[in-house]
């Protein structure tokens, strides 16, 4: 039976959410095509008919990933607002809904070229974000600076919290990452 472009459409948005949930949540080396073809309800054949291959799928998922956390910026943000939003411990246990950066970061160094152009233009983003968001009187190259420093600490930050056993150990990561960017 054939699937209308709209349902196709449909379905394509709906896989690559779910993928982009699970990727995070799990890893790249993590979840298999079972697992993803499993929780978006479709079957191998419905992914492999819209991506071609697993590795597709997730440069794919991972980019929608990068894409849906930058529509989350309001027009205005404070740069201070988001490093705490950044840096909480709401953020910290939900990896599934956080960023993906932080989430994945460790494995796409080992993947392919495509995931980690996706990966390269989403990070230089968050770049000229944070960049626009630093103080006026820096130069271009000093924000960038900063932004690229703020980046490293925030997502380093995240990922050591994230991978220690120990709650106050985590909890004080994130703050004193958080005092850190403050000052």
């Amino acid at each position: 039976m054939r699937v209308s472009k709209e349902q196709a459409a449909k379905n394509r948005e709906h896989i690559l959410e779910t993928a982009s949930r699970l990727l995070r949540e799990r890893g790249i080396a993590g979840v298999g095509v079972d697992a993803l073809a499993e929780a978006a309800g479709m079957t191998h054949g419905s992914l492999y008919s819209q991506f071609g291959s697993k590795e597709r799928l997730v440069e794919e998922a991972v980019a929608h990933a990068i894409d849906a956390k930058g529509q989350e910026f309001p027009e205005a943000f404070e740069l201070e607002d988001y490093v705490s939003h950044y840096l909480s411990p709401g953020h910290r246990d939900d990896p599934a809904a956080g960023c993906p950066f932080a989430a994945l970061a460790c494995e796409v160094s080992r993947q392919s070229g495509g995931l980690k152009q996706r990966f390269t233009a989403g990070v230089r983003g968050v770049i000229g974000l944070l960049s626009s968001r630093m103080a006026a009187d820096l130069k271009p190259r000093q924000r960038e600076d900063k932004a690229l420093a703020a980046a490293a600490s925030m997502v380093g930050a995240l990922v050591l919290a994230r991978a220690v056993d120990d709650p106050k150990l985590s909890d004080d990561i994130l703050r004193a990452t958080r005092n850190s960017l403050a000052g």
